[in-house]
């Protein structure tokens, strides 16, 4: 497996996302871990959560325990970078809330270090602003758990240029990762990942699939992809990682999956290779 660097950690360079193992219409546990573990017997080292990957209100944190449960349970789980966050609530409604307090967020990850059963998060996000909370405490409370040991790096999720680089100021040089939407259908992230290829940030666009579906279903703005995918015979959906990791050398997709077959499909993009024609049709998809 190709690997790329999130600060100190050297992860394989696609990681598995965890929520739709987790939220509504999810599978139920015995396929959830078998996905993780193909994941990890595709060289998979980087998996990403959320305390707030859930379905119901009295199950705040299912995500991070199945994932703790597959990996005590595989010989390779030692190997892994779990990235969760905190910030975001599910009251059980199906909305999804904010609380960036500092007392929350620091309530969140003793809550989130029991359930992965650490003494120390390998990276820990600050999942979305709260406009309730100024940006800095929330970043402050980052900032905190980092020097307490109780989170090993630290990132952040949603975040414009000037909270990047208010935030990597905050945490004193020692912001590794911004978790930004980005995708084929949703680019306006583009500053942000410039951003963090010039400051040397790991760059994790969540939702990558972003108008990407099965092949026959693609609209002529996708149109590219499916011809492409059949030209190198793979899924558009791999073509779509390719892409993702020749934007720039600090992306680290994080695709989701809630079955076995699809996280190995999204791990062979890592060899797939583009020429410049090719990527150059696909940016102007």
């Amino acid at each position: 497996m190709k690997t790329r660097r999130i600060g100190t950690v050297e992860v394989s360079a696609i990681g598995l996302g965890g929520m739709p193992m987790s939220i509504e219409g999810r599978p139920d546990e015995a396929r959830s871990v078998a996905t993780i573990h193909a994941a990890l017997d595709a060289g998979v080292t980087l998996i990403d959560t959320a305390d707030a990957y859930h379905w119901h209100a009295d199950e705040v944190g299912h995500n991070e325990s199945l994932i703790a449960k597959a990996l005590a349970s595989h010989d390779r789980g030692s190997d892994v970078l779990v990235a969760t966050k905190g910030g975001h609530l599910r009251p059980g409604d199906g909305s999804w809330t904010l609380d960036g307090s500092p007392e929350h967020l620091k309530a969140a990850c003793e809550a989130s270090l029991s359930r992965l059963g650490v003494e120390a998060i390998g990276l820990y996000q600050f999942h979305r602003p709260d406009p309730k909370v100024p940006y800095e405490e929330s970043i402050g409370a980052i900032r905190d758990l980092l020097d307490e040991g109780k989170i090993q790096q630290a990132g952040i999720s949603n975040a414009t240029p000037e909270r990047i680089r208010l935030a990597n100021e905050i945490l004193g040089g020692r912001l590794v990762s911004v978790q930004n939407q980005f995708s084929p259908a949703f680019r306006s992230s583009e500053p942000e990942l410039e951003l963090c290829t010039e400051l040397g940030i790991a760059f994790l666009p969540w939702s990558p699939f972003g108008g990407i579906k099965a092949a026959g279903d693609l609209g002529s703005s996708f149109a590219p992809y499916a011809r492409i995918a059949e030209a190198h015979g793979v899924t558009p959906q791999r073509v779509c990682l390719a892409w993702l990791l020749a934007k720039s050398p600090s992306v680290v997709p994080i695709p989701g999956s809630s079955r076995p077959e699809t996280i190995r499909d999204s791990v062979g993009a890592v060899d797939l290779v583009l020429d410049a024609a090719e990527l150059a049709e696909l940016d102007a998809a």
